[in-house]
């Protein structure tokens, strides 16, 4: 249990710095932008389009680690009535339908269109759009793995579940 603790801080950890470094480039290229467009006068169609792929991506990753925070966003009026062994069997079954959707949607998806897509350049910046298409099933294996070991810590009984435990 120890090791799946310190993989899941690793995760964490890299997580947390890739969704700064991508903010950190984003204020950088938003700043470029401005500065371009209004103190010289020509607007860089780059950063357009470079915005829009770094928020995409920070999104995403940002996305997997509220996923293994289990921080998300839920209706929880049938979980919050259960307590004990049924909310367990309840909060396992909503892990394994989030990780059935990474699965096919995010990863066997991800794929498909990634592989569908290398052929294709952007407008501006003229990279493959499959490349810029990585983060899905990237992200989709990240949030399996953040499935499993969620799935781990509830039939362990170390519920992580965020806010799950606050009475209002």
């Amino acid at each position: 249990m120890e090791m799946l603790g310190k993989v899941r801080s690793v995760m964490d950890k890299v997580l947390t710095a890739v969704c700064c470094f991508l903010f950190a480039a984003m204020v950088l290229v938003g700043t470029y932008k401005i500065v371009s467009r209004y103190f010289f006068g020509k607007p860089s169609t780059i950063s357009e389009e470079l915005l829009t792929y770094l928020f995409t991506w920070m999104a995403l990753f940002a996305s997997v680690y509220v996923f293994g925070k289990r921080d998300h966003m839920r209706m929880g009026f049938i979980a919050d009535k259960l307590e004990g062994k049924n909310r367990v069997i309840l909060e396992v079954v909503i892990e394994i339908l989030i990780i059935a959707f990474a699965a096919i949607v995010m990863l066997f998806g991800g794929i498909s269109i990634t592989k569908l897509t290398m052929t294709q350049a952007t407008a501006s910046l003229g990279i493959p759009m499959g490349v810029v298409y990585t983060v899905v099933p990237i992200s989709g294996i990240l949030i399996i793995v953040y499935g499993v070991l969620n799935i781990i810590d509830l039939v362990s009984g170390n519920d992580r579940g965020g806010q799950r435990d606050v009475k209002e």
